[in-house]
């Protein structure tokens, strides 16, 4: 594979019994009506981020704003904002140590429990599997790195 193009691919399967997960992909694949709204929502995770609110942001009643949202992307907005929350909570999650509740703060999940209870639905796992799984797969990773560095080079030909 050329150098160039190894930065872009993406893996099929994610390393370390990670999620295949990237919240709302295919509303985000082309630039739908409601992409200003979701990146709005983005931003804003920690807030309550109730369907008339996301409304008003895209000038339309709340009850037009559910059906045209459903309608081009196949769920609700309720559904879709707890998709955005746990993209966000996962790669905190599987990137540091931050603890757990202050990621659901942070998320807007509120509360751990809350957060945890999302993550199995999601994800089949709570936070703290997720968390466990990441740190496994990068100190393999690590490993691996640290493995072809140190392995002795054969002896050339002269």
């Amino acid at each position: 594979m050329p150098a160039l193009l190894r930065p872009i691919v993406v893996y099929y399967h994610r390393p370390g019994g990670q999620s295949q997960f990237s919240a709302l992909l295919p509303p985000d694949r082309h630039q739908g009506r409601f992409s200003p709204v979701l990146a709005w929502a983005r931003e804003r995770l920690d807030e309550r981020l109730p369907v008339e609110r996301l409304a008003e942001l895209a000038a339309m009643s709340a009850r037009h704003f559910a059906r045209a949202f459903v309608a081009e992307t196949g769920m609700t907005p309720a559904k879709a904002i707890e998709r955005l929350r746990l993209e966000a909570a996962r790669e905190r999650v599987e990137g540091g140590a931050e603890p757990i509740e202050g990621i659901a703060a942070r998320t807007g999940f509120g509360d751990p429990e809350r957060m945890r209870r999302a993550f199995i639905r999601a994800f089949g796992q709570p936070p703290q599997a997720l968390r466990r799984n990441a740190k496994s797969a990068g100190y393999e990773e690590q490993n691996m790195k640290r493995e072809k560095r140190t392995k002795p080079r054969a002896a050339g030909k002269n």
